[in-house]
Formats: structure tokens, C-alpha cells, sequence
């Protein structure tokens, strides 16, 4: 077999080794559900919305070998703004670390030292939870943990979820996804 034909099957052994660990990667949540709505503990104080505006408990495991890090986003793609609309974000997580308590404040407290949240569309660095438009259908929200093959992205608690996707999928070794719902 000619070596290009080796380097493609090579790569394809490796491509599907890589996938197969990283459907492993699994999340779940003591407070949320996938493919359930979201309780008003999830929903945002304001904006409308009257909820708790409480991050909920994640939690992960069988990250792909190498991951050096962590990052956790909380995105609605339904948001009717063109862009979506980011809810949460937090990066800089150790790879010793596999769960987040539920009522993360704005000071970070329940985080792993060095982690750092982001800022979200509501325009502060803390969870800002669901808030759709009334008498739109019901947005889709999703969890997402992703594993990183770096212990630190060069970012701070001023960038935006835009800002930290790059990084994010420059660095992804994988990704473990929940999606909730929420109407009003």
C-alpha cells in the first residue's frame, strides 16, 4: 500500500479512536435534565423574568485522555438576536475537576481556584439564567463541558462567549452536551 494510503488510514484509526473516547464523555445535573424544561431556579431575575436565577449542579465524566482542562458554557441558539445569547461561562477549570455545585455566585464562590467566569449577554461575569421572550416558543439552553488539551486559555473575565468559542474550539478534545428547554 502506498504510504498516503497508510497516512489516511492512520489517520482514520486515530480520528475514530479519538471519537469513540469522546462519546464517552458524559454530563448530568442533580437540578436539570435533558431535554426537560428548566425549573424557575434556572430562570433569570429580571428582564421580565422572575426566576431564582441559580446555576445549577453539573457533572462529568470519562473526559478524553489529555484533557488538561476544563470549560463549562450555557448558550440559547434561539435567542432572537442573529448571534444567540450566552448565559454562562466558565474556563480555567483544573482537569482534577468533575463537578460544580449549584449556586455559583458572581464572586465565583463553588469554583476551583483559577477558574474564571466570563462575561455573558446580560453583560456581567455570573450565570444569567433563561429568559425568552414572552409568547415565544420554548428556547432551547445547552450545557456544554468542554475538555481542553490546555491548562489555561489567555483570557479573563471580561470575554465574551464569542471570544472564548475560539479558544474553546481551538482546544476541544471533546465535549459533553445536556440541552434543557424554557418558555414563557
Amino acid at each position: 500500500m502506498p504510504s498516503s494510503r497508510l497516512s489516511l488510514a492512520a489517520l482514520a484509526l486515530t480520528f475514530s479512536a479519538l471519537s469513540a473516547q469522546a462519546a464517552d464523555f458524559t454530563i448530568s445535573s442533580r437540578d436539570i435534565k435533558d431535554g426537560q424544561a428548566l425549573s424557575n431556579a434556572e430562570v433569570f431575575n429580571g428582564f421580565g423574568c422572575s426566576g431564582l436565577n441559580r446555576s445549577p449542579q453539573l457533572s462529568w465524566s470519562n473526559a478524553p485522555a489529555g484533557t488538561k482542562s476544563f470549560a463549562v458554557t450555557v448558550y440559547d441558539p434561539d435567542a432572537p438576536t442573529g448571534s444567540g445569547w450566552w448565559h454562562w461561562t466558565v474556563f480555567n477549570l483544573p482537569a482534577s475537576t468533575t463537578s460544580l455545585p449549584a449556586g455559583i455566585n458572581a464572586q465565583g464562590h463553588g469554583l476551583p481556584a483559577g477558574a474564571v467566569q466570563g462575561r455573558t449577554d446580560f453583560g456581567g461575569s455570573s450565570f444569567g439564567g433563561a429568559c425568552p421572550p414572552a409568547g415565544d416558543k420554548p428556547h432551547r439552553y445547552q450545557f456544554v463541558i468542554w475538555a481542553l488539551n490546555t491548562e489555561k486559555l489567555p483570557l479573563d473575565a471580561q470575554a465574551s462567549g464569542a471570544m472564548l468559542g475560539f479558544f474553546l474550539n481551538a482546544s476541544a478534545l471533546g465535549q459533553a452536551r445536556l440541552t434543557a428547554t424554557y418558555g414563557r
